[in-house]
């Protein structure tokens, strides 16, 4: 039984980190080869970018949206149970009701779909000079938090600006969150100054593991991603880290050294819930 357990503290995460054209057909081909590459490699959990299968804007939303299930997920299905892993679908653009969300579909190992998140916070910023986005132009905002149960954890699930916020962290740390993934598409302003200090941010305040995924860069896209897909351990060191380019990155995920940091710095314990506490209001998952 210890033998088992102990397997079982450790995984290997692999971060794909996507070269996305204006052909969906072309990206879901490239996420088969690269997921069935990731396998090989002993991946058991794969984690995709943001707008794997569509080039990333507003003006592309509408078009290259689909119904889950559908087209997309449908072959994230198929590669998730035809590698025996955990598929952390990214995100697509979604039509859901009439209106359109930025979501991911995480799938098991048979090819189930076992959680769907819709980014909670639309990514909406005006830097003078420097960038103006508003995803709210055409994206409705999801409104649950989202978490799925593996062999070895429990994963906390967000996309791209979900990550600025500390509390939905905090939130999927109360949970028992081991894991957060952050499929995401930081640009050439945001990306060299927040992604990696974000990441490691979550990740010591909460003394969890963070991976995120960003689209490979792409210098003629009309919105130019940073890439530099990254895992960060519960100390706050990153583990692994890609550069701008297409590629997978991979990482051990030992849970026995989540489980000694908490011990040494047992802040979980040590919080003081009579003065402050962060609560969720919509509670579940989906």
């Amino acid at each position: 039984m210890r033998a088992v357990t102990k397997a079982m503290s450790k995984f290997r995460l692999a971060v794909v980190q996507l070269q996305v054209s204006s052909a969906k057909a072309d990206n879901l081909s490239r996420v088969r080869r690269l997921v069935k590459e990731a396998a090989g490699q002993g991946s058991e959990v794969v984690l995709l970018p943001e707008c794997f299968n569509s080039p990333y804007g507003t003006s592309f939303f509408s078009t290259y949206a689909e119904k889950i299930p559908g087209e997309s997920t449908q072959v994230l299905s198929e590669v998730a149970s035809e590698n025996k892993l955990y598929l952390v679908g990214g995100s697509i653009p979604e039509e859901d009701g009439g209106r359109l969300y930025n979501s991911c579909a995480v799938f098991g190992p048979d090819g189930e779909m076992i959680v769907k998140h819709q980014k909670i916070h639309l990514f909406d910023i005006d830097v003078p000079g420097k960038i103006r986005f508003q995803e709210s132009e055409t994206l409705s905002p999801g409104n649950r938090l989202s978490t799925f149960d593996t062999p070895f954890c429990k994963v906390g699930v967000g996309i791209c600006y979900d990550m600025r916020f500390a509390e939905l962290a905090q939130l999927y740390s109360r949970k028992g969150c081991q894991l957060l993934v952050y499929p995401g598409a930081f640009n050439m302003t945001t990306g060299p100054a927040h992604w990696e200090l974000l990441q490691r941010g979550r990740a010591v305040d909460n003394q969890v593991y963070v991976a995120t995924a960003s689209p490979a860069r792409d210098e003629a896209a009309s919105y130019v991603a940073w890439g530099h897909s990254t895992v960060v351990n519960p100390w706050g060191e990153v583990i692994a880290k890609a550069g701008p380019e297409e590629t997978i990155v991979y990482a051990d995920i030992d849970l026995q050294y989540l489980a000694d940091i908490r011990q040494q710095i047992p802040i979980t314990s040590q919080r003081r819930d009579d003065l402050y506490t962060v609560t969720s209001v919509q509670e579940g998952s989906g």
